[in-house]
């Protein structure tokens, strides 16, 4: 090869190394432009995020976080971003006018400024020309200061007025920090908290203002347990049982332990439930027994079945959770022809039948198998569990009302029940310090547990207001109320005040008719009362001193 030839090929090598340092330098250009970009536009989504978050805290900041004025230190950047921020969006001075409300606040939390140089924007001038007399408007009378008091300015009557409307709303004084001064400087006529039974909400005593501002927790709590005597807030809802009235007499009502659910039941013999809402009380369900009119029906106290009962030797167990209808009965080795008064323990273990002869059965709510019997001397006409479920109460023909164990199933006390000849309805306390006996001549004694028990006689009030045989009583969830009825009188049903054992007045009004009462029923919140009657209604009240069904 000549040497020609030699430095041609050796100039083409060059030209292509050259060629590829090229591209590469290129392609170092370009992904040096693609990360420079990639940097600018990570930085312009942070730019962007503070911005948003600044002009969040900006509007908000009140809301979402505690007010913070004039720091000593301001961060650079947010400087930065402010001044971008401006070119974009338009800024409402009118705002600061509000911070500067939450500045006096804050200086008058400090102590740094006094209330009383404060001066109003506005001040009418004919209010010091105008003359009102408030001895002439019978409306006006209560602002006079002495009683011959009758003409004062206008000023000196917006003032009062003023000051009259603070006295009847006393607004929220436990918001003021200085609330302590203001209710030791008020008029002796204002109410105290313990007149009007306010009460300090659990989680705030001896607790700083700053932290009860932490928590959306009620602050002040009106005591709303106490029941009033004398007149009963209530008023008519629709029927319960509205959608499908009974053809027969209601034998029991009851509400199911979560407050909705309601079950009527009748000689129609057909066993209903109703969601109860007070406007609608749509209907969930009925069962028709065929060979059974039913005379009591009852939820175990759990809510997992329904006992149901008629003038029959059988009765049936409804299983709410599977929807199965059990027959039982008759009960091994007894002879009875009607099982239709029981009553359920509030343990749901037991259920106790009263049987012939004084004899009391007591059967299984599980295996629904007999258990035992107890005997009493003469006849059986009620029961009643006591609160625990440890104890049974039974009255009947000898007028005398027994204390029976079941532990042991013995009979521990046994007591003459004051006035009564025979017994015909008992009823225990949910609280269990009281009971209530009801016998055929439409009196109902009402003892201390434990005194009877320890051997007192005494009732402590005696509630002659039935007529007739007492025939149903019922106490509310807490022992407030107690509701007795007569099934032989139109409008025989009487509420009565516990702590003050009255009765109380309007209830029922003159003008209303409940036709022949036969059961009743409170729901678990006491807010709803369902009496059924004889003409195969489901009568439902609200009462208005309750706020729960």
């Amino acid at each position: 090869m000549s040497l020609i030839s030699q430095n041609a090929l050796s100039n083409n090598e060059t030209k292509k190394k050259e060629d590829i340092d090229g591209k590469e330098d290129e392609v170092d250009a370009l992904e040096l432009k693609k990360r420079k970009r990639d940097e600018k536009e990570e930085q312009l989504a942070i730019e962007q995020v503070k911005e948003m978050k600044k002009l969040e805290n900006f509007l908000f900041g009140s809301l979402y976080s505690p007010l913070e004025f004039r720091k000593g230190e301001v961060d650079e950047v947010d400087v930065g971003i402010a001044d971008k921020a401006s070119d974009l969006f338009f800024t409402d001075r009118s705002a600061d006018s509000v911070l500067t409300v939450y500045q006096e606040d804050a200086e008058f939390s400090d102590g740094s400024c006094d209330n009383d140089d404060r001066k109003p924007v506005w001040v009418d001038e004919e209010e010091e020309k105008v003359t009102v007399n408030i001895a002439k408007v019978n409306r006006l009378r209560k602002l006079r200061k002495e009683e011959d008091e009758n003409l004062i300015s206008g000023s000196e009557y917006v003032a009062r007025l003023r000051a009259q409307h603070v006295k009847l709303n006393r607004g929220t004084d436990w918001a003021q920090l200085d609330s302590a001064s203001k209710m030791d400087e008020s008029s002796d006529d204002d109410l105290t908290d313990d007149e009007n039974k306010a009460v300090v909400s659990r989680g705030y005593v001896d607790v700083d203002v700053d932290d009860i501002l932490r928590t959306n927790e009620d602050l002040v709590v009106k005591s709303s347990s106490k029941l009033l005597p004398g007149h009963i807030g209530y008023s008519r809802l629709i029927d319960a049982n509205i959608q499908d009235p009974s053809n027969g007499p209601i034998n029991s009502v009851q509400f199911h332990r979560n407050g909705q659910l309601l079950l009527a039941a009748g000689l129609d013999r057909k066993l209903r439930f109703f969601q109860i809402d007070g406007k609608r009380n749509t209907k969930i369900q009925s069962i028709f027994l065929e060979d059974c009119p039913i005379r009591k029906a009852s939820f175990l106290p759990d809510g997992s079945q329904v006992i149901i009962s008629g003038r029959r030797n059988f009765f049936y167990g409804l299983d709410l959770v599977k929807a199965r209808v059990d027959k039982i009965g008759p009960l091994l080795d007894r002879d009875e022809k009607s099982l239709e008064v029981f009553e359920v323990s509030p343990d749901s273990k037991m259920i106790a039948f009263v049987g012939n002869e004084g004899y009391i059965l007591l059967v299984s709510a599980k295996s629904k198998q007999l258990l035992g019997t107890l005997k009493m001397n003469g006849t059986v006409r009620a029961l009643a569990f006591s609160e625990d479920g440890q104890k049974l109460l039974s009255t009947g023909g000898d007028g005398h009302i027994y204390h029976w164990d079941l532990r042991t199933r013995t009979c521990i006390h046994k007591g003459v029940d004051e006035g009564c000849i025979t017994g015909t309805a008992l009823c225990t306390s949910p609280v269990g310090t009281h009971f209530a006996a009801g016998s055929d001549s439409g009196v109902v004694n009402i003892y201390n547990s434990e005194e009877f028990l320890g051997g007192k006689r005494k009732p402590i009030k005696t509630i002659d207001n039935l007529n007739s045989t007492v025939d149903f009583m019922k106490y509310n969830h807490d022992s407030q109320i107690l509701a007795i009825c007569s099934t032989l009188r139109k409008s025989s049903l009487k509420l009565i005040h516990i702590p003050s054992y009255t009765v109380f007045s309007n209830w029922p009004k003159s003008n209303t008719s409940l036709h022949y009462p036969r059961c009743i029923d409170f729901s678990p919140g006491g807010g709803f009362m369902a009496v059924g009657n004889a003409s195969g209604k489901v009568l439902l009240y609200k009462l208005h001193h309750y706020h729960h069904a």
